[in-house]
């Protein structure tokens, strides 16, 4: 059997990107985006909750993200998990969990570019609600009109 990993997150982005370049010529950027949880606990007090998830994307989006993205930053993250071994300063083994960019969103209103989506492709997708047709038909969709 196959595993699967996939991770979605949205949060800010802690600190700017950082874009190295590798011995092998490709551009890695890492970031760091805070994520926030809102919770009740058993006393029925509103609690948050931060988590400081680590992210790497290669690259055109490396590039990509490093050249937009700022610290505090609206972002959607979506890639896979990975988990890397090392040995710290001290000689102890050490792993760390990062997720693994395929795609990035900006969410906040404050975009330098105006597109607010990146994917490996480097292609925007966001369509502006002006491009859209006027006849875009309400309710449900029925799969058999599908032509495909």
């Amino acid at each position: 059997m196959r595993g699967f990993s996939k991770a979605i997150i949205t949060g800010n982005l802690t600190r700017d990107p950082e874009l190295r370049t590798t011995p092998n010529g490709a551009s890695v950027c890492s970031f760091s985006v805070a994520v926030n949880r809102v919770y009740r606990d058993s006393n029925g007090e509103q609690k948050e909750d931060v988590s400081f998830i680590d992210c790497s994307a290669w690259g055109k989006l490396a590039e990509m993200i490093s050249q937009y993205a700022k610290k505090g930053s609206g972002v959607l993250v979506s890639g896979r998990l990975d988990q890397r071994s090392f040995e710290g300063k001290d000689g102890v083994r050490r792993s760390r969990v990062e997720i693994v960019v395929e795609d990035f969103n900006f969410t906040g209103a404050a975009r330098d570019n105006g597109s607010g989506n990146y994917s490996d492709s480097g292609s925007a997708t966001e369509v502006p609600t002006s491009d859209l047709p006027d006849d875009i038909p309400e309710g449900e969709i029925d799969l058999s009109d599908v032509p495909f």
